[in-house]
Parts: structure tokens; C-alpha cells; sequence
């Protein structure tokens, strides 16, 4: 016999993600086959990287045009934030250097890409 009181799940319950206050919005990555992409990615998995050393572990020579084709792909400026550093450059002028790294939001959209990527690798 069924209780007449009861609250009755509905089959549409996860079909869309419903945003909350104060919650990350959902970042979906389309992914890549560009080497130097792939270079930069797996950098700023391991850690934040300065814009200087992105140029070096790339192979480019303009950083913040890389980290913009990666915010196209789905990452946005939520995904792959820049963070201004105070520092000084080489005639010792303060300066505020800008430092790349993946929110946790973004590095799970990559996550997320490269499960699906070496899935179909066998």
C-alpha cells in the first residue's frame, strides 16, 4: 500500500544542473590536439605558471594569446584565472607579474576532457 504523504522522486531530477548562490559556475572543455596547448595544460596542472615560464614550456612566444585560444576552448576566465604578483623586474622597478593557473573548477573540466580522451586510446 502506498502512503499517500510520501515525497515521490521525479524522473528530470539531474537532468540540468541548477545553479546555487555563492557556486562556481559549471566550465566544459572542448579539448585539443595542439602540442603547444597540450604543453601548457599539463604545466598548469602541476602548478600556477608566470607568464614567462608558460612562453618557455609552450614553445610560444605570446603566453597570454595561448591561455586566450584555451579560454575559448570552454575554459573562460573562470576556468583559467590570471592573478597579478607584486615582483620586480630587472632594473628592480616594482611591477605586478601575472600568473596563470586552472580554478578548481577548471582543473576538473580538464580532468573531466582527459578521461574522455584516453578512454577511447587503447
Amino acid at each position: 500500500m502506498k502512503k499517500s504523504d510520501r515525497r515521490q522522486a521525479k524522473p528530470d531530477l539531474f537532468e540540468t544542473a541548477e545553479t546555487v548562490p555563492n557556486s562556481t559556475t559549471p566550465v566544459k572543455f572542448s579539448g585539443t590536439d595542439n602540442p603547444r596547448h597540450l604543453r601548457a595544460i599539463h604545466a598548469l596542472l602541476v602548478r600556477p605558471v608566470p607568464r614567462e615560464q608558460l612562453d618557455r614550456v609552450a614553445g610560444c612566444s605570446n603566453g597570454p594569446d595561448l591561455i586566450a585560444a584555451l579560454r575559448d576552448m570552454g575554459l573562460g576566465k573562470d576556468g583559467l584565472p590570471c592573478t597579478k604578483v607584486p615582483d620586480r623586474d630587472r632594473d628592480g622597478f616594482a611591477i605586478r607579474r601575472g600568473v596563470y593557473s586552472l580554478s578548481e573548477a577548471g582543473r576538473r573540466a580538464v580532468n573531466v576532457w582527459l578521461r574522455k580522451r584516453t578512454k577511447g586510446v587503447k
